[in-house]
């Protein structure tokens, strides 16, 4: 007789590992192309001048300066350093007063109900606790107030290039897809009874570039989590990914020109926390 024995995954060791994974390559250089989908979650989302905002997992900045330039106060949180640095001069170059901070989104460090609007785009998806992620983002939100979010999805560009690194270099074992954030069904459960409202657009974002292996070579030198399995394979793995990633783009491209145009879908969620 079989049996199976479920997978307890190390939390802390998997969360440490995912924060080593984010400080490699350069987010802050993906982060400069995907600016657009930031500035069309705030609006989405109605965020108002002299609101309280926080942005999680804010990276290099995109939603807190998008926020920003509503009039909203806004706080930005991330637990890479280096990347906070890279927020705090685009946000100084751009004239804005943002509060970035070290924080962790599974334990943010803030009192119930503190903020008016509470936003994440691309970035709680890949908490290594989803549970906990999400009742953070209720908590620290108002009654009433405003959780918007953007997530891939699992049937996206992205979801797939995932999924091509994963069988080069499997994910950790017991932990959920982040590509879960981008269903409607798992966002149900992940945010519950915690909302009285769960709004969900699906939206599409164009990766553009000269050339598949352009693609290949940017992704691998800014992408954390393509840049680190770059890092863990050899040469002939290396290789391999690299083609595996190339057909993938070529697959995808719907330029009618010489360079490439890659559609990728993403979920804009806009949910309003319970009075």
């Amino acid at each position: 007789m079989t049996t199976n024995v479920q997978t307890v995954p190390d939390l802390p060791t998997v969360k440490d590992n995912q924060q080593r994974t984010w400080a490699s390559g350069d987010y802050a250089a993906v982060a400069a192309r995907i600016q657009f989908i930031a500035e069309q979650l705030i609006d989405a989302a109605n965020v108002e001048a002299g609101s309280l905002v926080l942005d999680v997992a804010t990276g290099s900045g995109n939603a807190a300066i998008a926020a920003a330039r509503s009039g909203a106060s806004v706080t930005g949180i991330d637990y890479v350093p280096t990347l906070l640095e890279r927020a705090r001069v685009r946000a100084a170059a751009e004239g804005f007063d943002i509060e970035f901070a070290d924080g962790d989104a599974e334990a943010l460090p803030f009192r119930d109900a503190s903020f008016d609007a509470v936003v994440s785009v691309l970035g709680v998806m890949f908490t290594a606790d989803q549970e906990s992620a999400a009742s953070e983002l209720l908590r620290v939100a108002r009654p009433g107030g405003t959780i918007a979010l953007a997530n891939w999805t699992p049937s996206s560009f992205v979801g797939e290039m995932l999924r091509t690194v994963g069988r080069h270099v499997p994910p950790p074992a017991g932990i959920s897809s982040p590509l879960q954030w981008g269903t409607e069904p798992r966002l149900a459960e992940l945010l519950g009874n915690g909302v009285s409202e769960l709004l969900v657009r699906p939206r599409t974002f164009v990766f553009r570039f000269r050339a598949s292996d352009e693609f290949v070579a940017f992704f691998r030198k800014h992408y954390g989590p393509v840049h680190m399995a770059f890092a863990k394979l050899d040469e002939v793995g290396r290789a391999a990914l690299h083609r595996d990633l190339a057909e993938l783009a070529s697959s995808h491209d719907r330029a009618t020109g010489a360079s490439l145009a890659i559609p990728s879908e993403y979920l804009e969620v806009i949910a309003i926390r319970r009075d």
